[in-house]
């Protein structure tokens, strides 16, 4: 069970986060909608342990099952092979593993190339290979293909989508796109300055929203 109750975050007088209650169901794919400063990536990043709430209890999955992907993904000097082995120390036939994941992203010509001299689109397409080079629970990916153009976007959705039926992952992540949460999503979760204003099946919050904040939010977009 993923379960925030009675959730608060603030900073100084500021609200970042208020949710009085919130359940993910194992195995379901989560979107997380809204604008910049909605609360999207705070919740993520309860979720991945890397924060703390100011007040309320966040249960979450233990790190080993886990993968957590920032929008600013970690690329280390040295090479794109060793970046995505990093999520496979200490397994057998990691360059395997890691190479494998690499080719799923389209990187087998940059696995030898400096992780850091990376493009941000390249470097995001690293950071989910590294996600994807093992088995895991849940992912957690905070904007994945903001930095990626329509062809790397297509490749890592789709990739994510195998990877999903493969392993039975529950999946959460945040997105600017509508439209790529309505590819991605079973349920979308719409947040405005740090509440939940609708949450429901993406199809339904995306096609009919409810909510006039979650309209607004909508009518900058084509679905």
């Amino acid at each position: 069970m993923i379960a925030l109750q009675d959730v608060l975050v603030q900073y100084n007088e500021r609200v970042i986060l208020d949710i009085p209650e919130l359940q993910f169901a194992e195995g379901k794919r989560y979107g997380l909608i809204g604008e910049n400063g909605s609360g999207k990536t705070t919740l993520l990043r309860l979720l991945a342990g890397t924060l703390s709430p100011t007040r309320g209890q966040v249960t979450r999955m233990g790190a080993d099952g886990m993968g957590y992907m920032p929008q600013n993904p970690y690329a280390f000097s040295f090479s794109v092979l060793r970046n995505v082995e990093m999520a496979l120390d200490g397994e057998a036939e990691r360059e395997t593993a890691a190479r494998e994941a690499l080719h799923r992203v389209g990187m087998d010509e940059l696995a030898h190339a400096s992780g850091s001299k990376l493009s941000g689109g390249e470097a995001q397409r690293m950071a989910f290979a590294r996600m994807i080079a093992k088995p895991r629970r849940l992912l957690l990916l905070d904007e994945p293909t903001s930095s990626t153009d329509i062809k790397g976007t297509d490749l890592i959705e789709a990739t994510l989508l195998d990877y999903l039926q493969a392993n039975g992952c529950t999946l959460i992540f945040s997105t600017h796109s509508p439209a790529q949460a309505l590819r991605l999503a079973e349920e979308v979760i719409f947040l405005d300055q740090g509440r939940i204003v609708e949450q429901g099946p993406a199809k339904s919050i995306l096609e009919v929203p409810q909510n006039e904040r979650t309209q607004l939010f909508l009518a900058h977009w084509r679905i």
